[in-house]
């Protein structure tokens, strides 16, 4: 007799102000002042995290430093150091890994955890929970919000709640009531755009979809309004998924300001590529299908794919075939664009045997040593100490305006 799976048991871990929070712990002077990581009290620097005592005076992420330096005059800016807070990152997913292997990292600063199958071990979910929490606190001297529940996005909304340094737990008979009374914007998927037409409909809270129906929903918000019908009655059966699990990988970047330079929107995805690449790389894995996702100014999304003629890991041919497919797309979609991203799919569970001539062979060894040593170069030193020519307007641009709030995501579950 097969055993029964484990219920899920998701926590979703969000570490709270993580630049900022690094920044003040490492500089005494800084604690309890008003910081911004990144931008500028002049120029045209933008703000990378804030403080939570800068966000009382409504400085947050994405903001230009001259109107963060206007809402708080003693607000303190310091430089941003990726390589540092990447340390600390993983450093945050070694305490994870204490509780279970099951782990899907969105970015430097937040995961998914599943801990049905290692509840047995460390105890409830509460008390795995706890336990991270304490754990990062004491070790790392860092604070950090955990919301704990059956649903994926629901762990995700429980998390934020009580921030800083909270902690919610969600039970399945706890899920409708939960949710009814939050706003409308809680859930995923609802932007700006999309809350305006919620609320022209007389729709405020989360309950309000739920009592609109579905066939209603589907009829005035199309594909969307399904979606969140779901979710406001807690439908979610997305499984956490690792990178060496996952049915596909992927980056994308949200721009501060919308993009019509169409070198700029290559450098930004051969950037992108680049993570891809190596992600694939490090999960032993090729992929069969390039694919890149393009949204528009007025939130129109496209995505196109390219089969490739073998599978790969290769930065370069990954490159390529996103380049290929963004000069696509702007040929008939030139328009400002808002969001970009790659991903690839079709992926192989362990790296096949691929027969190749004598220069591909020579070709490919040469690609493979150089991704190496990219690799190796990434794992010491951070993302900008070795990179592609063609990312460089992108990287150049990070620098100079802290543009790069992470955006990571696993097209598996979008």
């Amino acid at each position: 007799m097969n055993p029964q799976p484990h219920p899920p048991l998701i926590i979703h871990v969000d570490m709270d102000a993580f630049f900022a929070s690094v920044e003040q712990r490492d500089n005494p002077d800084l604690q309890g002042k008003p910081v911004a990581v990144g931008g500028s009290a002049k120029g045209r620097g933008v703000v990378a995290a804030a403080s939570y005592e800068a966000r009382k005076f409504g400085v947050h992420s994405a903001m230009a430093g001259t109107t963060a330096a206007r809402l708080c005059p003693n607000l303190v800016f310091v430089k941003s150091d990726l390589r540092k807070y990447a340390t600390v990152g993983k450093q945050v997913r070694e305490i994870f890994l204490r509780y279970t292997p099951t782990i899907e990292p969105l970015s430097l600063d937040e995961a998914f955890l599943d801990v049905s199958a290692t509840a047995k071990l460390f105890g409830s979910a509460a008390a795995i929970g706890q336990g991270i929490r304490n754990d990062i606190r004491n070790e790392l001297n860092l604070p950090c919000s955990v919301g704990i529940a059956p649903r994926k996005f629901i762990a995700k909304i429980a998390s934020d709640l009580q921030k800083p340094n909270g902690f919610v737990q969600v039970r399945e008979e706890q899920l409708q009531s939960f949710l009814d009374p939050l706003p409308v914007q809680r859930l995923w998927g609802v932007g700006k755009v999309t809350l305006e037409r919620l609320h022209k409909f007389g729709i405020q809270n989360i309950r309000d979809v739920r009592n609109l129906g579905s066939e209603r929903c589907q009829r005035q918000f199309g594909g969307l309004g399904q979606h969140l019908w779901n979710l406001a009655n807690a439908i979610d059966d997305r499984k956490v998924i690792p990178d060496h699990n996952a049915k596909s990988i992927g980056h994308e970047r949200t721009f501060h300001d919308d993009v019509n330079d169409t070198e700029f929107l290559q450098s930004a995805l051969s950037f992108l590529a680049s993570q891809v690449s190596r992600r694939l790389r490090a999960t032993q894995r090729l992929c069969y299908q390039v694919s890149i996702k393009y949204r528009l100014q007025d939130f129109r999304t496209f995505t196109r794919n390219l089969t490739l003629d073998r599978p790969s890991d290769e930065t370069i041919v990954i490159n390529q075939a996103g380049l290929q497919l963004l000069n696509q797309i702007r040929k008939s979609k030139p328009d400002p664009v808002r969001l970009i991203g790659i991903s690839v799919g079709h992926l192989t569970e362990e790296a096949p045997a691929v027969q190749l001539t004598l220069f591909d062979e020579d070709e490919h060894h040469k690609q493979s040593t150089v991704d190496q040593l990219s690799d190796q170069l990434f794992q010491k030193f951070g993302e900008a100490a070795l990179y592609r020519a063609s990312g460089h307007q992108w990287i150049a641009k990070k620098k100079d305006q802290q543009l790069d709030s992470p955006n990571r995501t696993s097209e598996s579950d979008i």
